[in-house]
């Protein structure tokens, strides 16, 4: 479904979206037994910096094997890329989020090196999570009751929420505009304009009721904000992992995903799953 340009710019986030999984894609077609988390994590940076990039939401992250599922993740430092090397048949999560010309993207690609049943599975019933995550913002449910039924959908599938390894929990959080530095400096990995925008937000959510991060707590208790989303629904079973992640655009009175022309609506669409 089209939807007319935007006041704020939403071909300009859709392009950096569009970039960010060409990005995904094209690395991913490079990896071969032997390649390192560190090394992907390299290839996708390398590849957006030769395209303007300059700036990120956060620097590139690349899981292999039973790390796309977080096994054993205790602590945030866990989720940075390591020394881990690609087998044949594993499954590979590449996570990445680009600032371009101002515009942010966070995206998450699935895939895997050769044939793996499971993980096909898992990325088809993905879709399912799309649907339901884009209906219920459609009826203004709260976020916190949208998370609970993500994860009931996910029990009923027979997998384990993954997104709520990640630091709070979250399903999803807001991304905006950010102004063009020549410097972009980073604390931990994460660009500090981006940093910055999300604590103002939460300042300001804080007083009014609402938080930039949609999570499965009391700060999450209230309808769809009007804004851009990042949402990434992570699905585990045992040791492997999948997910997506893309922006949905949330309106007073409406919402959409911001591109339906993406690698894993592609996959489905193929596969003859309606979408």
């Amino acid at each position: 479904m089209s939807h007319p340009s935007h006041p704020d710019g939403l071909d300009g986030f859709r392009k950096v979206q569009r970039l960010a999984y060409a990005c995904a894609e094209a690395v991913a077609a490079q990896l071969r037994p032997g390649v390192t988390e560190r090394e992907a994590a390299r290839m996708m940076r390398e590849w957006l910096r030769e395209r303007g990039v300059r700036d990120w939401f956060h620097l590139p992250f690349a899981w292999f094997g039973d790390r796309t599922a977080f096994t054993g993740f205790k602590v945030p430092l866990q989720f940075f890329p390591t020394q881990r090397r690609l087998e044949p048949g594993m499954p590979f999560i590449l996570d990445v989020a680009p600032i371009h010309r101002g515009f942010t993207a966070d995206i998450g690609y699935s895939g895997c090196l050769g044939l793996n049943p499971v993980h096909d599975r898992l990325l088809a019933d993905l879709r399912e999570h799309r649907e339901l995550i884009l209906r219920e913002v459609r009826e203004r449910r709260p976020l916190r009751a949208i998370y609970q039924d993500v994860d009931r959908l996910m029990v009923r599938q027979g997998y384990a929420n993954r997104h709520r390894a990640y630091p709070f929990g979250v399903i999803a959080h807001k991304v905006d505009r950010v102004r063009e530095r020549r410097w972009a400096p980073r604390i931990a990995g994460f660009g500090a304009q981006s940093l910055r925008g999300l604590a103002k937000d939460a300042l300001h959510g804080h007083r009014d009721g609402w938080s930039p991060l949609w999570s499965p707590y009391r700060m999450s208790d209230h309808p769809p904000r009007p804004g851009l989303w990042a949402v990434e629904p992570h699905l585990g079973f045992r040791g492997t992992g999948a997910k997506f992640e893309e922006i949905l655009v949330v309106t007073d009175t409406d919402a959409y995903w911001l591109d339906d022309e993406l690698p894993h609506v592609e996959r489905w669409k193929e596969a003859g799953l309606t979408v």
